[in-house]
């Protein structure tokens, strides 16, 4: 039973069973067993009966949601590292502190990066989808011909862990060059050993890179940033990779050039309105979707609960939150 004394904390949605194990130990912990999200009223009900509450990007905390205080919530622990789902300002003004869980999912993430970035260039969902629709009449010379990446250069949009990460992987698993887009160049020391060349203007980087692979935060600054007159400038062979969020690409400018023959592939991991997919890019062949799976390796999902666990702890301690956003 628990313990009156024990902080309230609520989980939006089922977690790895050791960070919920923990989380029961530690806390008078409201669980997620149906893992159905809720839904507005819901969370802000849950900011009145709790004294943190633990949501994940599938969670969408407007000021509306928030409200102007006092809540009984003082602390909003995400469990994940973009928090674009969550109003700060309305955090902030209704006392309740904010935390994420950086640093633990860059190897995932990258990985998912470059499977989207193979799949795309080797047309591999293409072929599952012929070979498992029995479509497929057997090898032939000219069958689904997709393109290397050895040689070819990356665009990474962003410059963080996570692109550094998928740099990594690229130049020294694959042998490509690299190109990045970002606000200040990289440290030597971390641009150097990959070769990678920095480019001051977005436009630039799209118009002279075979592959681009997005890695820059969602929110109002980046809002479409690859948009119509940006996918224009693409080569018409360039393929173009989105692991950062959904709203950082203009999706029906993106199927619109997919269906044209503008670029030649993509791979998407992050949508708008998740779960909800444009129609648009559902109708095309030329494009991988997968569920939003960049962090979803049991490893990563573990570790971010526990670097969410040691945000409650040290907030119910009295100490300074590590990985405080607002």
């Amino acid at each position: 039973m628990a313990s009156a004394s024990r902080p309230r904390v609520l989980v939006t949605r089922r977690l790895p069973e050791e960070v919920e194990r923990q989380l029961a130990l530690r806390y008078d912990a409201t669980l997620n067993h149906d893992d159905l999200a809720l839904d507005a009223d819901a969370l802000s009900r849950a900011l009145d009966t709790h004294d943190a509450v633990c949501p994940t990007v599938s969670d969408h905390l407007p000021a509306e949601v928030i409200g102007a205080g006092p809540r009984r919530a003082r602390l909003l622990a995400n469990f994940g590292v973009g928090f674009n789902h969550i109003d700060l300002a309305a955090a902030q003004a209704a006392g309740m502190a904010v935390s994420n869980t950086p640093g633990v999912l860059t190897d995932a993430t990258a990985d998912l990066a470059m499977t989207l970035l193979l799949m795309a260039a080797r047309r591999a969902g293409e072929g599952e989808r012929e070979l498992r629709s029995g479509r497929w009449t057997g090898w032939r010379p000219t069958h689904l011909l997709g393109r290397e990446l050895t040689g070819r250069t990356l665009g990474l949009v962003g410059f963080g862990r996570i692109a550094q990460a998928v740099a990594t992987r690229a130049h020294h698993g694959f042998g490509m060059k690299i190109a990045y887009y970002g606000r200040r160049p990289a440290d030597p020391a971390v641009a150097g050993p990959l070769g990678a060349q920095f480019v001051p203007d977005l436009r630039t980087l799209l118009a002279e890179t075979d592959f681009v692979s997005l890695h820059v935060p969602g929110g109002t600054a980046t809002r479409h940033l690859i948009d119509a007159a940006a996918i224009a400038v693409m080569r018409p062979h360039a393929v173009l990779v989105n692991t950062a969020r959904g709203d950082v690409v203009d999706n029906d400018a993106l199927a619109r050039a997919l269906a044209a023959g503008g670029i030649a592939a993509a791979g998407l991991d992050v949508y708008p309105d998740e779960p909800a997919v444009p129609a648009a890019l559902l109708a095309l062949e030329n494009v991988v979707l997968l569920p939003h799976l960049g962090s979803a390796t049991q490893e990563t999902r573990v570790a971010m609960g526990l670097r969410m666990l040691a945000n409650l702890d040290a907030f119910f301690a009295g100490a300074a939150l590590p990985d405080r956003v607002a």
